[in-house]
């Protein structure tokens, strides 16, 4: 979000929590969401993209909650109204398009012609008539909406898969497909959006999902404090939250949310900017040729990209706390950790902890099912190496993104044999506080030098440059 998106934001979420308080708090945080995932939604170079998918992405919300939700909860009036508001919402986002351009603020581009979004609501709502009379199949379509959502998931993040996504909407909207890019397509918010719907349909399946109406569920999903860039709550938390009484602002959650989200500001918009001017890219990284000054763009860019991050975060939890969500921490303070494990403990937790619920754990006990199970360290092996590969195809299917999830997955398996060959060795010789801080002080600088590493593959498209900057980095 750019820094006049997230002054609105606040501004219009402390005006609603100061003056109406409780008095359709849901109703705001609902409306607010559907309008924030149009208006944030940049523009495409390909024809209406810009306004159908977020629209797509409310159809996609909402069929999952269909096939999640039980049968008394989906039957309520309530969910009706919701939909007829939020369908009302996006009408009058499409009706924009009959204004003079300066007023078009709310959409990326002129919207598309009223008649195609018309159909899509005729679709969905013939696709929810159909799904209502199969409830019997319900185990099938939940399968049905995981694939789904890993293919679209799949479409964005693998560069031949997003070329022919890209082919297949130029040629649909008539447009020119030798001029395919894949750059010309971006689905604002989706790897978050999966994220959620995934555990939405995992939680389901495993029968821990709550009972919750159409709005809570498309609140919880494109929240739009954290629609762009987490933190990744569990929707039993959320709904906690959403639903308890909120008596509105005294100072205290004023002064709390307001430093949170100042707190975000000014890390973002004066750190993480200041440190972009000099941070390691494509460019700098042929371009400098001095070692002291390779390390000097490497760490700029660890630095950066945690302050970029963790300050999204601040300025999600500050927002959501002037509305009377909690939302949960992402970052505690990750590069002043020891050792590699406990630094994925504290850097984007919610991810760490969402890959540990639904892959880790899961691929874990599968494996220790097995008639004749690997060794103990083979299994460590392959499934931190798996999730840490997976988590890198999370940023983008590329080599670099590969190589990184790699780099860290050997890290964490080397430093799980470490400890436990020098466990009892290290804690016998580290006698006193001295010697104590010794070994936790050599602790972080190892860990923080191997993640700024690491970070030269995430921060560079190819392996050769990547390579080369990590030759420059020890003068070969």
């Amino acid at each position: 979000m750019a820094l006049e998106n997230i002054l609105i934001l606040a501004a219009a979420s402390l005006l609603w929590a100061t003056i109406f308080r409780n008095h359709g708090r849901t109703w705001f945080m609902l409306i607010v969401s559907v309008i924030v995932i149009f208006w944030l939604q940049p523009a495409l170079p390909i024809r209406g993209a810009d306004f159908f998918t977020p629209l797509a992405t409310l159809t996609l919300v909402v069929l999952t909650w269909f096939i999640t939700a039980d049968d008394e909860t989906r039957k309520q009036r309530k969910n009706y109204i919701t939909l007829a508001i939020v369908a009302g919402v996006v009408l009058l986002l499409n009706l924009t398009r009959f204004l003079p351009a300066n007023f078009q603020l709310l959409t990326a581009s002129r919207p598309p012609q009223l008649e195609t979004t018309l159909v899509i609501f005729l679709i969905t709502g013939l696709t929810l008539l159909a799904l209502s009379r199969l409830t019997r199949f319900s185990a099938s379509f939940l399968t049905v909406g995981l694939v789904l959502t890993i293919g679209l998931f799949l479409a964005l993040k693998v560069p031949t898969l997003t070329y022919w996504t890209v082919y297949f909407l130029r040629s649909l909207s008539g447009q020119n497909v030798d001029a395919s890019r894949i750059t010309d397509f971006a689905w604002l918010g989706f790897s978050y959006v999966a994220f959620r719907l995934i555990h939405t349909i995992r939680d389901k399946q495993s029968g821990r999902f709550p009972a919750v109406d159409v709005g809570e569920f498309i609140t919880y999903v494109i929240f739009f404090p954290a629609f762009t860039a987490g933190p990744i709550d569990h929707i039993e938390r959320f709904i906690k939250d959403l639903r308890a009484p909120f008596a509105g602002l005294n100072l205290e959650k004023f002064y709390s949310a307001s430093q949170r989200l100042l707190l975000g500001l000014f890390k973002k918009f004066v750190i993480a900017d200041a440190l972009a001017l000099i941070a390691l890219n494509d460019t700098n990284a042929t371009q400098v040729t001095s070692t002291f000054w390779m390390w000097i763009i490497v760490y700029a860019y660890a630095f950066q990209i945690y302050f970029d991050f963790s300050g999204y975060t601040d300025i999600a939890l500050g927002i959501a706390q002037l509305l009377g969500i909690k939302l949960p921490e992402n970052f505690a303070s990750p590069y002043l950790k020891p050792n590699l494990t406990q630094f994925w403990n504290n850097w984007h937790m919610t991810l760490t902890q969402w890959f540990r619920a639904y892959f880790f754990n899961p691929i874990t006990r599968w494996l220790r099912s097995w008639q004749k199970p690997l060794s103990i360290p083979m299994m460590i092996l392959l499934t931190q190496i798996a999730t840490m590969l997976l988590i890198g195809f999370w940023h983008g299917v590329t080599w670099n993104f590969t190589l990184w999830g790699l780099w860290h997955g050997l890290g964490l398996f080397i430093h799980n044999r470490w400890n436990d060959a020098t466990k009892a060795k290290a804690a016998a010789w580290a006698t006193t506080p001295a010697k104590q801080a010794i070994l936790n002080i050599s602790g972080i600088l190892l860990t923080f030098h191997f993640v700024a590493i690491g970070w030269i593959f995430f921060a560079l498209s190819s392996p050769i440059t990547s390579w080369q900057v990590v030759l420059k980095l020890f003068g070969v």
